[in-house]
């Protein structure tokens, strides 16, 4: 991961966080069902901007110096392990 990308994701983890901690006080506080869905929509919308900025990273930094460094199919097998997981994006 470059040191910009490193930086982006950290930022937004302490976004992130704080959203959390903010879920986690409406549960202690009973508040409106639609209050807390809408808090952990946004949670989740908030972790998957993440993971898009650290596969951006690993495929400008990791997967091109396996690609160029003999390392094809080590490269292959953790993309197509990763689209496995998550599945195609949605349109």
């Amino acid at each position: 991961m470059t040191p910009d990308t490193r930086r982006q994701a950290l930022r937004r983890m302490k976004i992130i966080a704080g959203q959390v901690q903010a879920l986690q006080k409406q549960l202690e506080d009973d508040r409106y069902c639609m209050d807390i869905l809408d808090l952990s929509l946004s949670i989740q919308k908030a972790l998957r901007s993440l993971d898009g900025l650290v596969i951006e990273g690993h495929l400008r930094t990791h997967v091109i110096e396996m690609m160029t460094g003999g390392e094809q199919e080590k490269a292959i097998a953790e993309l197509l392990r990763l689209y496995k997981v998550q599945g195609p994006a949605e349109s």
